[in-house]
């Protein structure tokens, strides 16, 4: 009797394990660089942290991240929209200073969500990334998420 229930409870953590897993891979996007950048280890890093760390809220196609919510039809958009980096340029500083502070409203955006070497890493990437642009800029975007 409790070898059966043992491998009743081994079979269901397998399948958990394995929807768990299918789920995260649901409408993942892969991190799409320029090709000197792949072996940039700090944008790579950069790139690959902000998928990790920021792309719940946030939208940029070379992260694979698409974060940002649509707004809906009487202008609002979700609560946790972060910007959509795909039209938004920032630069270094500013980047640092969002990462540091929780944004720039202090409203949703978790303090040091990264730190040292990771926030640099993840600065270097947006500032050189954001505002190109992608397939999922929207005319539907309000100003306050761009």
């Amino acid at each position: 009797m409790r070898r059966r229930m043992t491998t009743r409870k081994i079979a269901s953590l397998a399948l958990a394990g394995a929807v768990a897993v299918g789920a995260t891979a649901c409408g993942s996007r892969d991190i799409e660089l320029d090709k000197g950048d792949s072996q940039n280890q700090q944008v790579s890093n950069g790139a690959k942290l902000f998928q990790e760390r920021c792309s719940g809220c946030h939208t940029i196609n070379s992260a694979g991240a698409q974060g940002s919510k649509p707004t809906n039809d009487n202008g609002g958009g979700e609560r946790t929209n972060g910007p959509n980096f795909n039209v938004r340029k920032e630069n270094k500083d500013d980047i640092l200073f969002a990462i540091r502070n929780g944004g720039f409203s202090g409203a949703i955006m978790p303090a040091n969500i990264a730190v040292g070497s990771d926030a640099e890493d993840i600065a270097a990437f947006l500032s050189k990334y954001a505002g190109r642009g992608g397939s999922d800029v929207s005319e539907n975007i309000s100003p306050s998420q761009r």
